[in-house]
C-alpha cells in the first residue's frame, strides 16, 4: 500500500508538471513503468513447498519355521519395472496413465527399501542356515529374485486404493534350476485420499506380502 501511495503521489505531481511544462506523454509512461517494476521487485518470492518424504518400514510378524534347512539363501536386490524404479510416488487417475505426486516422495526407490525388509523377515523365520544379500562373497544354495511390477495409488475408485504386485522366483544356484515362481498381488483401501493415506496402505500391504514371501521360500526349498 505504501508503494502504491508513493506511485500515485509521484504520478499526480508529474501530471501537474506535465500541464505546466508540457512534458511528453511518453516520458510520463516510462516513469510510471519504472515505478511499477520497482514495486514488483520489492515483493518477496514465494517459497517452494518442502517435500514430504516417506518410508516403507513394515515390520512383519514372521512365524518361526518348524524345520531349519541347512541351506544358505541369497536374496538379490529386487528389480522394478519401468515407472517404479524411482523415489517418485506413483498414482493413477485414469487407466494406463501414470502420474507422480509433486511434493511427496519415497526416501528411496521402493525396490531398495524392500530389500532389507525382505532379508529381515526371512531371518526372523530361522528356517535357513543363513540369509545373505547378493552379490556377495558367501556361496549360496538357493537364490530369491523379486521383481516389483507395480506400487501405485489408484484414485479412480473411492476410497482410493493402493496396489502392490511382486513376482518372486526361487532358484537352485548349483544346478541353475528354477524351483518355483509365484505372483503376489495385494490391494488395500487408503484411510485418506492423499499421499499419506497411500503410504499407510502401502505399508500394510508390504507386511502381508513379506509374510507370504517367507512362506513361499520355506515351502519351495523343502526339496533341497
Amino acid at each position: 500500500m505504501t508503494m502504491m501511495k508513493q506511485f500515485l503521489a509521484i504520478t499526480s505531481r508529474t501530471m501537474n508538471k506535465n500541464r505546466q511544462q508540457r512534458i511528453p506523454c511518453r516520458t510520463l509512461c516510462i516513469l510510471a513503468s519504472s515505478m511499477l517494476l520497482a514495486g514488483c521487485t520489492a515483493l518477496p518470492a514465494p517459497k517452494p513447498e518442502s517435500p514430504h518424504i516417506y518410508l516403507l518400514d513394515a515390520q512383519p510378524a514372521a512365524k518361526a519355521a518348524q524345520v531349519k534347512r541347512d541351506l544358505v539363501l541369497a536374496v538379490a536386490m529386487p528389480r522394478a519395472r519401468p515407472g517404479f524404479d524411482t523415489p517418485q510416488m506413483a498414482y493413477l487417475r485414469q487407466p494406463h496413465e501414470l502420474e507422480y505426486f509433486a511434493a511427496n516422495r519415497w526416501a528411496d526407490a521402493p525396490p531398495h527399501m524392500l530389500w532389507p525388509l525382505l532379508v529381515q523377515a526371512l531371518e526372523q523365520t530361522g528356517g535357513f542356515r543363513a540369509i545373505v544379500q547378493t552379490p556377495g562373497a558367501i556361496p549360496a544354495d538357493v537364490r530369491l529374485d523379486v521383481e516389483l511390477i507395480r506400487l501405485q495409488q489408484d484414485f479412480g475408485t473411492r476410497p482410493s486404493r493402493v496396489q502392490l504386485t511382486l513376482r518372486a522366483q526361487l532358484s537352485d544356484v548349483r544346478s541353475k534350476r528354477v524351483l518355483a515362481v509365484k505372483l503376489f498381488d495385494e490391494m488395500q483401501n487408503a484411510a485418506s485420499d492423499d499421499a499419506y493415506g497411500g503410504v499407510t496402505a502401502a505399508n500394510q500391504i508390504v507386511q502381508r506380502v513379506l509374510n507370504h514371501l517367507t512362506d513361499f521360500c520355506l515351502d519351495e526349498s523343502v526339496s533341497q
